[in-house]
């Protein structure tokens, strides 16, 4: 299905453009831009590309994705270009976390920017989590101790990565190295990299130029499976989510029963 015309509106609303201004912009006529909104012609491939500049989004995304429900935050910076970062809600409107399953991991860095792998995740809506994005992604091997290997942490997705904050932990997404959960310090501004740190003093330190990075999720909780007994779980459909991944949540059943 082709969304580009009410994509054109929604995004020339949101940059608090009239029609008008707009067309200036784009260096067209102001009758055009309405033709487009209202999908009585189509734009031409020069048109398409001026817009995807203006924007700073693919072609593809305005032409296929259904931008209608996306606001400014929605979308994340993949080099020089800016690509849709799906956010899920629920029926009474609050974001759900995706959850990223361990099978799955390897090819989050394939999915990452991909509106129908996102949405292919199992997602929970947890009560205690503090408002923002968040994310649960599974970690391997004990560099984080005392999270072990097969853990799950949930973390809030950090929209600039700019506003890294040293010495907390996060989970890191790259280009070649896919995704690690270690210990970050903030280099960008003397060295235009990010200093990977391990707690486990096994463990060598590492950097990675900030230009590698291409999302960071700051850590919020963690989910160990190690730490819970299957008799121990009691609670509706949440534990059910997190039983479908193996991962058993007596602090979750704890926080629940003091609400």
């Amino acid at each position: 299905m082709n969304f580009l015309s009410k994509n054109i509106k929604h995004l020339r609303v949101l940059k608090n453009l009239s029609q008008e201004a707009f067309a200036d912009h784009l260096n067209v006529t102001r009758s055009r831009i309405g033709s487009y909104e209202e999908n009585r012609s189509s734009p031409s491939v020069d048109f398409l590309m001026k817009l995807s500049a203006f924007f700073n989004i693919p072609i593809d995304i305005l032409i296929k994705n259904d931008l209608t429900k996306t606001k400014d935050i929605s979308f994340i910076e993949v080099g020089n270009k800016k690509v849709l970062f799906p956010i899920m809600v629920n029926e009474e409107n609050e974001n759900l976390i995706e959850v990223v399953p361990a099978k799955a991991s390897a090819g989050y860095l394939l999915g990452y920017d991909d509106p129908e792998y996102i949405e292919q995740l199992q997602k929970a809506n947890l009560p205690f989590i503090p408002k923002g994005k968040h994310r649960m992604f599974p970690i391997k091997g004990d560099s984080m101790l005392p999270a072990k290997d097969g853990s799950y942490i949930i973390g809030e997705y950090i929209e600039d990565i700019k506003n890294i904050k040293s010495g907390y932990t996060y989970i890191v997404v790259t280009k070649n190295d896919g995704m690690t959960y270690k210990r970050v310090y903030n280099q960008v501004e003397e060295q235009q990299n990010f200093l990977l740190k391990p707690d486990n003093n096994l463990y060598q330190s590492y950097e990675i130029p900030a230009n590698e990075v291409v999302e960071m999720w700051k850590f919020t909780c963690a989910f160990n499976p190690f730490e819970y007994e299957e008799h121990e779980l009691k609670i509706s459909n949440i534990v059910n989510l997190f039983q479908s991944l193996g991962i058993e949540l007596k602090a979750l059943e704890k926080m629940l029963k003091e609400k």
